[in-house]
């Protein structure tokens, strides 16, 4: 009898694995409906993409390089010569732009996967073994949702002090929380569905039941966490390179463009208004690109 249960949960784990290639067949079906129902998420795509390839064909779109210096030509207004003008040292403003994307783009990229690596991970963790590991790492979770989030950047870098490496780690310590409470949320909802149970039964390990069915079915939301933690990670860095905390001169970004150039928002606006452009279109264009996948991926949240 215990022989003929085992033989019942293994079609019950194979009737499982059916179901995750259908989910992934799905999920691209969604993908395609998004494509031609969201036209606004698209084009947002579109911009992103664009962006990224300007950031790293930066060397053969401009003939200048970042830390180029015409003394004799600073300041000068946009031209044929310099699209977007000169800034305080006589550096090709667009230039600097295209290599501070670069800087944004990575900073925006690298904390948002790593935050994601490690919310996913704890939650899970948290959700499926439960008890005191799950009440220790929630309440760690609570402490750092706790602060403010701007206020926790800048504590932790005057700590740390400036540079790339650091801000990929404040970004990461501020990032991860949130990820962890949606994960466990779904790892609460998932761990004890049929799958699962017929996992435990055959046998499978802990650490297999969370690797290979429990997060996979997190996956779309992770998705969505993603390209929403973007924005905000690049709106964090250029904050902190504004106020001094971030990103140190002569290396370029867009923040630490906007706080050298503010001292002449009258006399050069360029040196401000390109890279603000800059932030707010990339920004804007991960919004809507993560407001279209939570539309195809969660349309709970769309009829509300």
């Amino acid at each position: 009898m215990l022989r003929a249960k085992r033989e019942q949960m293994k079609k019950l784990a194979d009737i499982r694995l059916e179901s995750q290639i259908g989910e992934e067949e799905r999920f691209w079906d969604l993908m395609r409906r998004m494509a031609r129902e969201n036209k606004t998420a698209v084009l947002s795509f579109a911009v992103i993409v664009l962006m990224i390839l300007a950031a790293v064909f930066a060397p053969l779109l401009t003939p200048y390089t970042e830390k180029q210096m015409d003394l004799m030509n600073r300041l000068s207004p946009p031209s044929a010569a310099h699209l977007l003008g000169t800034d305080e040292g006589g550096r090709d403003v667009l230039t600097r732009l295209l290599y501070g994307a670069r800087v944004s783009l990575l900073i925006g990229v690298v904390p948002a996967l790593l935050s994601l690596i490690l919310g996913a991970a704890l939650g899970v963790v948290a959700g499926y073994r439960g008890g005191l590991l799950d009440a220790v790492i929630m309440r760690i979770a609570d402490v750092t949702l706790a602060f403010p989030s701007m206020l926790l950047a800048m504590v932790i870098m005057y700590a740390l002090g400036g540079g790339i490496m650091n801000v990929f780690l404040t970004l990461t310590l501020m990032n991860w929380a949130n990820v962890a409470r949606v994960v466990r949320a779904q790892t609460l909802s998932l761990k004890n569905g049929e799958f699962a149970e017929a996992a435990r039964v055959i046998g499978v390990s802990r650490a297999r039941i969370m690797r290979r069915h429990i997060l996979p079915n997190c996956l779309p939301t992770l998705l969505v966490l993603f390209t929403l933690n973007i924005p905000a990670s690049i709106l964090t860095e250029s904050s902190l390179s504004f106020l001094g905390l971030g990103i140190q001169a002569p290396n370029a970004s867009w923040g630490l463009m906007i706080n050298m150039g503010r001292q002449y928002l009258y006399s050069a606006p360029w040196l401000c208004f390109a890279p603000g452009a800059a932030i707010m279109l990339i920004v804007l264009s991960f919004n809507f690109l993560g407001n279209g996948l939570t539309d195809v991926l969660d349309p709970r949240q769309k009829k509300q």
